[in-house]
């Protein structure tokens, strides 16, 4: 998603036929804005009611995949004078900025429900189950990639071999926090102990995702604004953390708000992305401050309001060019890596803290739901030209694979242990 530049232009005549904004159409540039939103909103939401409307296919996933149809990858291949008549240039810059502030919310929901006191509260078996679920998918997945850098293509012009091995390797290991509590929502887990067992496990290995895509990032021509940025925040977190508790709650979200944006901003013009500033926004603050209820509702909120629009922008990434077979074949073999790595390493760490066999099933595969911080963390690398967008496609279909079979195997395992 390349990030949105606003200008003021000049202010035309009132008399001016606006509808010439769009010569293929004969809309204005309102209108094909407004259409480009009702088939957004329309398409992905019929077709996953057509499909039955249940838990087993999360409407996110339909939701992504419509995206990509609707990108130029599909729907600008096969109706290409339809694909450039809704989906022109100023549109999309219209929507890639929606999309800009709807990820940077998701993500700092994400960076709320991280619950650093309990976790080191309980860290010797958090420590354990955590270290596990994330060294060894993310082993798997290096080791995937180091196969797939061997040959041209999968690496971006920006980027290195090394960085591109270990963005792949964590895009393996990653959990999708935000998805994983919708899940657990709708399993009837998330205030259960189960269920808040696995969004500690989850929690830190979202922290480590985002130390990693820092190390990444780390641009030596910028090291002393980065070391600035990571000053100031060190700072003002204390500060923040004191003020927004006094505060009405009310109030607590507008403070939270500008929290998010000065840290997104900060950490953008550091060079180590907009959206490590917005997760860590959201670290350092405590989502009961914000009321629990309310928090679950904004989060759904932004979920269905906005991230469907952030769902066509990544649409709008998938790359074909060499060859659907190879990326297939990729996409086949990072999920492998992922869900192998991730299923191993539970079973390992329920083998060391005693679980059960049933009870280290449905830990491993509610950990190894990838979707949306996966997505989000790889079109950030993207963006860097850090891998290319071939490799951002073939990592896109692994998150959609990973994150399809998790709750029609979770929800087999529940039933069988009720059974």
């Amino acid at each position: 998603m390349e990030p949105v530049a606003l200008a003021l232009e000049p202010e035309k005549p009132q008399n001016v036929d606006t509808r010439r904004s769009n010569p293929r159409s004969g809309m204005t540039l309102n209108e094909t804005f407004l259409l480009a939103l009702l088939i957004i909103f329309t398409l992905p939401w019929a077709i996953w009611r057509a499909l039955g409307g249940t838990i087993t296919l999360p409407l996110v996933v339909v939701q992504i995949v419509v995206g990509i149809l609707l990108g130029p990858g599909v729907m600008g291949q096969v109706l290409p004078s339809v694909y450039q008549a809704v989906f022109q240039p100023q549109v999309i810059t219209i929507l890639n900025g929606l999309a800009l502030w709807s990820v940077m919310l998701f993500v700092f929901v994400a960076g709320l429900e991280l619950d650093l006191t309990e976790a080191w509260a309980k860290r010797a078996e958090t420590a354990v189950t955590s270290g596990l679920a994330l060294i060894v998918p993310f082993l798997f997945g290096a080791g995937a990639a180091l196969i797939l850098v061997q040959s041209p293509g999968w690496v971006g012009e920006a980027g290195l071999a090394w960085q591109a091995v270990l963005g792949i390797g964590m895009a393996c290991a990653v959990t999708a926090l935000p998805i994983l509590v919708l899940f657990l929502g709708q399993l009837g887990l998330l205030r259960a102990p189960l269920g808040q067992r696995v969004l500690r496990y989850a929690s830190l290995d979202d922290l480590a995702i985002w130390a990693v895509l820092a190390l990444i990032l780390l641009d030596w021509d910028r090291l002393g604004r980065q070391g600035l940025f990571v000053l100031l925040f060190l700072t003002a977190a204390p500060l923040i953390r004191r003020v927004i508790p006094r505060q009405r709650p009310g109030d607590r979200w507008f403070i939270g708000l500008i929290w998010l944006s000065a840290c997104a901003l900060a950490a953008d013009w550091a060079g180590l992305h907009f959206m490590v500033g917005a997760f860590l926004s959201g670290v350092v603050l405590e989502a009961r401050w914000f009321d629990l209820e309310r928090v679950d509702r904004f989060r759904e909120v932004v979920l269905v309001a906005l991230m469907p629009v952030y769902f066509l922008s990544t649409g709008l990434r998938t790359n074909w060019e060499v060859g659907g077979w190879a990326v297939l074949a990729a996409a086949a073999l990072l999920t492998v890596a992922s869900v192998g790595g991730k299923l191993l390493g539970v079973w390992m760490a329920g083998r060391m803290l005693g679980w059960s066999a049933h009870e280290t099933a449905v830990i491993g595969w509610l950990l190894q739901t990838k979707a949306l911080i996966m997505i989000i963390f790889s079109g950030i690398l993207l963006d860097k030209q850090i891998i290319s967008s071939t490799t951002f496609t073939a990592l896109l279909v692994m998150a959609l694979i990973s994150t399809l079979l998790t709750m029609p195997i979770v929800t087999r395992l529940m039933k069988g242990k009720a059974d």
